[in-house]
C-alpha cells in the first residue's frame, strides 16, 4: 500500500493527504452534527479519495448542484431554519466536502485551505475542553503542512519537510498568539464563543418529573467545580441549590413564581445569616439557564466576571440576566447558619399546602391517620417531619436508580407499594405527605456531595450529583432543610453508598485491571482540564485589569490594555529592527569590506564579478596602475591573506578591523 502511494503522481498524493487532515479537522463534530450530514461528508471524502487513486475525472458539476440542494433541504428540515450557530456548521462542512468534489487549480486548494481553517474553529462552538484543543492544534499543523506543500516546486517533496516548515512557522507565530491572547481586550458579550440558546445541558431543568433526575445518574459529566477557601464543610453538608419547586399538578413539580409561572402571593424573604461564612469559587460548565448554584444561604451576590447582572429570587436560588453559555467561574460567600421565610403564618403559604384533586387517595388517608394519632394531634412541624422519616427509617424503604415506571399516583405507589425510588421519588412523596398534614412544603432541586480531587484539591461535582431535597415552613424558624433520602440512605448525602455513573470500555477495563490506577488516572486527567478551565478558559476581562494593576496601573481600563499592546507591538518591532540593523553589521564584515573594494574599483573603470578574487583584483591595479596603485595592490593582497592565509586571531594576519582603517586611509591612484 505504501509503495502503491508513494508511484502516485503529486497531485493525487497531496489531494489525499489534504482529505485526511480534513476528516481529522471533522471527525471532533460528528456527536454535534446531524447524523445526515456526517454521513454525506463521509460519502463525499471517501468519493473524492477514490478518484485521486485512480486518477479519475472529477464530477460534473451537475452532480454538485444536486447534492448542494439535496444538503440545503436537508438542513431546512433538521434546522428549521439556515441561520444560527446549528445550521451553518452543518452548511459550511457540506460546503468544505463538496469543493473537494471540484478540486482542480490551485485557486479551488487554496478556498479549500481556508474553508479547512474556518471549519476547525467551529469545533469550539462545541467543546473548548483541552482535548479538543490539542486535536485541533493537530488539524492546524496538518493544514499547514498542506498549505506549505502546495507552495512548492515541482517534483515530489517529501511531506516530513512541509512539515517541518509548518512547525517553524507554527513555533513563530506562538508568540504572537500568546500576546493577543493575554492583553488583546475583551468586550463582553463581543469576546466569546458563540451559542445558540437552549443548546447546553444543564442536567437540571425548570420542572420536575418524577424519574427525571435519576436519568442523570448515569452522566457522569462534570457540573461544576469548587474550590473552598481554607477548610472544606462535610461532604453531607454540601447542598448546591438550583430551581425551588412549589406548584404541583399531580405529574409535574414546577416553580411558583419566575420562569414563567406566576405565583399569586408575595412571601417575605426574611433571610438573615449568622456567623462566619464559607467562602469558595465555582467554575460553572454551560447550562444554557440563568442559575447560579450556590450553597445556602449566600446573602450577597456572587462575583461574576463583567457583562453578568445577578439577583436573588423570593426562594433564595440565584439568577442571573442570560443563560449561562459558555464556561464561568465566580466567588461566593454562604453562611450555613441563616434563617429564612416568614416567621408568622401568612396567607402565602397556602401555596404551599396546595394538592391537585383526585391524586394520591391513599396518602392523602396516611396523613389523616398519623393526625389522628394521639401523639400528632396537636403536633408541631418538626414533630410531623420526624413521624415522616421515622417511616421511611423502618418501613422497608430503598434507594435505587431502577425503581420502575411510576403511574399517575406516584406518592401512593412510592408509600404503599413499590417502596423504593431515586430522590425525587423520596422528595416528592415527602412533600405531598406533608402537604396533606397542612405543613407547607416544596422540594429544591441542586446538586449535593461530590468528591475531592486530590491532585488539585477541587471539589468535583458531575451531573450524576444532580439531587432533589425538601424544606418544610416552621413556626418562628421559617424554612427548614428536610432531606428525606438520608432517612432512607444516609449514604447517599456522605462518602459512602452513592450511586456511581457507568464508565465507558476503557474506564470499565482500567477499572478491573486496577482500580486504583483507574481512579489515580482519572483525577489526574480532570485536574490537567481544570487548570486549562482555569488559567485559559475562564480568562476574563478582571484578569487581564489585575494583570495591569500588578504591573502598575492603579484603576487599568480596557483602553489601558489597548495602550500596553500598541506598546509591546512597537516596542518588538523597534528591537526587530535594531536586530536586523545589528545582523547586519555583523554578517560577515570581510566580504563587505571586499563589496567596497569593488565597488571603487568599479568606479574607476575596473570591472570585476562576485567570483573575482582579491588576488584577481590585485593583478588588475598593477596592470592599471603600475607602481601608483602598489599601495591598494598590497591591501588586496592583505586581505586575500586574511581570509586564507591563517587562522583569524592567530598573529599571522591583519583582522578585519584593521584593514577596514588602513582601506579608510588609503590614497587612491588617479
Amino acid at each position: 500500500m505504501l509503495a502503491r502511494l508513494q508511484s502516485l503522481p503529486r497531485d493525487s498524493r497531496d489531494t489525499l493527504f489534504l482529505l485526511v487532515v480534513i476528516a481529522w479537522v471533522l471527525l471532533p463534530q460528528v456527536n454535534a452534527l446531524p447524523w445526515w450530514c456526517s454521513a454525506l461528508a463521509a460519502g463525499m471524502l471517501l468519493w473524492r479519495g477514490r478518484l485521486a487513486l485512480g486518477n479519475k475525472p472529477l464530477p460534473s458539476k451537475w452532480w454538485l448542484l444536486a447534492l448542494l440542494a439535496v444538503a440545503v433541504g436537508a438542513t431546512l428540515l433538521t434546522h428549521k431554519t439556515l441561520l444560527g450557530r446549528d445550521a451553518g456548521v452543518t452548511l459550511i462542512v457540506i460546503l468544505l466536502a463538496l469543493k473537494t468534489l471540484e478540486l482542480r487549480a490551485r485557486r479551488d486548494a487554496f478556498v479549500v485551505f481556508f474553508l479547512s481553517f474556518f471549519t476547525m474553529l467551529t469545533n469550539f462552538f462545541y467543546s473548548q475542553s483541552l482535548l479538543t484543543a490539542f486535536s485541533m492544534l493537530l488539524g492546524l499543523l496538518g493544514l499547514l503542512t498542506a498549505l506549505v506543500n502546495a507552495h512548492m516546486p515541482v517534483g515530489k517533496p517529501p511531506l516530513l519537510q512541509a512539515a517541518r516548515t509548518a512547525g517553524w512557522m507554527a513555533l513563530l507565530g506562538a508568540p504572537v498568539m500568546v500576546l493577543l491572547f493575554v492583553l488583546f481586550p475583551r468586550l463582553a458579550p463581543l469576546w466569546g464563543v458563540p451559542s445558540d440558546a437552549m443548546t447546553g445541558r444543564s442536567g437540571l431543568s425548570a420542572t420536575m418529573q418524577v424519574g427525571t433526575i435519576a436519568s442523570l445518574a448515569l452522566d457522569s459529566s462534570i457540573a461544576m467545580r469548587i474550590a473552598f477557601e481554607g477548610r472544606p464543610p462535610p461532604q453531607r453538608e454540601l447542598y448546591f441549590r438550583g430551581p425551588v419547586l412549589s406548584a404541583f399538578d399531580g405529574r409535574e413539580w414546577r416553580p411558583s413564581s419566575g420562569s414563567g409561572f406566576p405565583s399569586r402571593y408575595k412571601l417575605a424573604d426574611n433571610l438573615t445569616v449568622q456567623g462566619e461564612p464559607i467562602a469558595y469559587q465555582v467554575t460553572l460548565e454551560p447550562t444554557s439557564r440563568p442559575w447560579l448554584f450556590v450553597m445556602d444561604a449566600a446573602a450577597e451576590s456572587p462575583s461574576l466576571p463583567a457583562g453578568y447582572r445577578t439577583r436573588m429570587s423570593s426562594d433564595l436560588q440565584w439568577l442571573t440576566d442570560r443563560p449561562i453559555t459558555d464556561l464561568v467561574r465566580y466567588q461566593v460567600k454562604s453562611h450555613p447558619v441563616f434563617r429564612h421565610g416568614p416567621d408568622r403564618q401568612e396567607v402565602g403559604l397556602q401555596e404551599f399546602v396546595e394538592l391537585p384533586p383526585g391524586f394520591n387517595p391513599r396518602t392523602l388517608a396516611l396523613a389523616a391517620e398519623i393526625r389522628r394519632d394521639p401523639r400528632y394531634a396537636q403536633a408541631d412541624t418538626r414533630a410531623l417531619v420526624q413521624a415522616a422519616l421515622e417511616r421511611l427509617r423502618t418501613g422497608g424503604y430503598t434507594y435505587t436508580l431502577e425503581p420502575g415506571v411510576y403511574g399517575a399516583n406516584t406518592a401512593d405507589e412510592f408509600w404503599f407499594d413499590r417502596k423504593q425510588g431515586f430522590c425525587e421519588h423520596i422528595a416528592s412523596a415527602f412533600v405531598v405527605l406533608m402537604r396533606a398534614m397542612d405543613v407547607p412544603a416544596r422540594i429544591v432541586t441542586g446538586y449535593q456531595g461530590g468528591e475531592l480531587n486530590a491532585v488539585d484539591g477541587f471539589w468535583v461535582l458531575r451531573q450524576s450529583d444532580a439531587h432533589a431535597w425538601t424544606e418544610v415552613w416552621q413556626a418562628g424558624q421559617g424554612w427548614i432543610r428536610v432531606d428525606p433520602t438520608s432517612a432512607v440512605a444516609p449514604g447517599r448525602t456522605g462518602a459512602f453508598q452513592r450511586l456511581a455513573a457507568p464508565q465507558g470500555l476503557v474506564g470499565q477495563a482500567l477499572g478491573n485491571f486496577s482500580p486504583t490506577l483507574s481512579a489515580q488516572l482519572r483525577a489526574t486527567w480532570e485536574a490537567v482540564n481544570n487548570r486549562w478551565n482555569q488559567w485559559i478558559l475562564t480568562y476574563t476581562q478582571g484578569k487581564q485589569l489585575q494583570l495591569l494593576k500588578d504591573i502598575g496601573f492603579e484603576s487599568p481600563s480596557w483602553e489601558d490594555l489597548a495602550y500596553v499592546l500598541i506598546a509591546i507591538v512597537v516596542g518588538v518591532s523597534l528591537a526587530g529592527m535594531a536586530w536586523t540593523l545589528w545582523d547586519r553589521s555583523q554578517h560577515d564584515p570581510w566580504l563587505r569590506l571586499l563589496g567596497r573594494a569593488r565597488k571603487q574599483l568599479a568606479k574607476a573603470g575596473l570591472d570585476s564579478h562576485a567570483a573575482t578574487s582579491p588576488r584577481q583584483l590585485a593583478l588588475q591595479v598593477t596592470q592599471r596602475y603600475g607602481t601608483d596603485g602598489q599601495a591598494l595592490h598590497d591591501w588586496l593582497l592583505q586581505l586575500e591573506a586574511q581570509r586564507y592565509a591563517g587562522r583569524p586571531g592567530s598573529g599571522t594576519t591583519t583582522s578585519v578591523a584593521r584593514l577596514g582603517k588602513q582601506y579608510a586611509a588609503l590614497r587612491w591612484p588617479p
